[in-house]
């Protein structure tokens, strides 16, 4: 159907699969790189010492930038900041950043037990990521604008007609299928942001989705992608293609869209992981020669685990007592592996070097 009527809700919005070839030559080209790209990266993230290491980081990362789509904006460093600090964090992007990343996770854990995507699951996710007790829409009125004001996508209105929408959804998401589930992550997030089931929120929770149609389908065992980073710098195509689905059914765009996305991210995911490796590789021989008395194995990690740290972060592991911890943070700042930072009356230290290689975003 060619959509043309912006300001009518689009409460004619077809179920999934839509009556079009979803598998031209040029996506099924794609999915082949792309697919290998995932592979490449699950292997590498098998192959680590210790795959749940960088978690805390990824999912910060994914975020800041998902959030940064929404113009939500916020900085590495007051991130990582407040994740680590006790003092009180005034920063209202930081919090919502934050919340965001709540909702990941809770979203991950969910999966473990229920590996469904659910209208359910979709509700907490963006409860968690709004810090608030919001449902389904059901008020009339709900319009997607331009920067100039100009209305460009009027979504589904009416509680029933959302749910009706979303259970149609949830059967497709869930149910067996003989697409390739490359194709289907992108029909099923198209959808997703088609229906708009929320007053505020949508994006962000359409985009935690994506990770966990990954894992559900086991394309990628943990979120060490960062698809949002993606987004953000193509942000205008991202828009275009959706409109182009929604008002001329031009699914081929949208799709390769989805699949350069997962290509793209999945090799600078790789690439990251190997820098980060290689920087946790050379610190911890580093230090086991520079400061034996200070190495252990357990606490070059933690300096890893995220790039801020402090005592009671080494404490709660048990590495020793807050003195013989503060010793040792002083003396790998003495010896230039960390960078102390006064955050009200805490004292923090950060790795410098790990905070270099999160901050370079620039996908290749």
């Amino acid at each position: 159907m060619n959509r043309l009527n912006r300001l009518l809700p689009y409460n004619e919005l077809p179920s999934l699969p839509p009556k079009v070839d979803l598998e031209t030559k040029a996506i099924l080209l794609k999915i082949i790189s792309a697919s290998r790209a995932l592979a490449k990266l699950n292997g590498a993230i098998r192959k680590m010492p210790n795959p749940t290491l960088f978690i805390d980081t990824i999912h910060l990362q994914e975020a800041k930038a998902s959030s940064a789509i929404e113009n939500i904006l916020t900085t590495h460093d007051d991130l990582y900041q407040a994740l680590i600090s006790d003092s009180t964090f005034e920063n209202p992007e930081a919090k919502e950043v934050l919340r965001y990343k709540e909702a990941l996770w809770l979203g991950l854990e969910r999966m473990k037990s229920r590996p469904f995507l659910t209208t359910n699951l979709c509700i907490e996710l963006v409860q968690t990521i709004k810090g608030n007790t919001a449902g389904i829409r059901n008020g009339m009125g709900t319009t997607l604008a331009n920067p100039l004001g100009e209305v460009i996508y009027t979504p589904p209105s009416g509680e029933e007609v959302i749910r009706e929408k979303l259970a149609a959804w949830e059967r497709f998401v869930n149910e067996e299928s003989s697409l390739d589930p490359l194709i289907k992550m992108a029909l099923m997030h198209y959808q997703f942001e088609a229906i708009h089931p929320f007053a505020d929120g949508n994006g962000r929770t359409g985009r935690i989705l994506l990770f966990l149609f990954l894992k559900q389908t086991g394309l990628l065992e943990l979120p060490a992608i960062y698809l949002s980073e993606y987004i953000i710098q193509h942000k205008s195509d991202y828009y275009r293609h959706l409109r182009a689905v929604t008002e001329g059914e031009n699914w081929e765009g949208f799709i390769l869209y989805i699949l350069e996305m997962v290509e793209r991210t999945a090799n600078h995911g790789l690439s990251r992981i190997d820098q980060v490796l290689s920087l946790l590789e050379e610190t911890t021989e580093s230090i086991r020669i520079r400061l034996p008395k200070v190495y252990s194995k357990e606490l070059v990690e933690l300096i890893f685990r995220l790039p801020y740290t402090k005592r009671k972060s080494l404490t709660d592991v048990g590495l020793g007592t807050s003195k013989t911890v503060g010793n040792y943070l002083i003396a790998l700042e003495r010896a230039g592996f960390l960078t102390a930072k006064k955050v009200g009356k805490e004292k923090l230290y950060l790795n410098t070097a790990l905070m270099r290689i999160l901050e370079n975003n620039t996908l290749e």
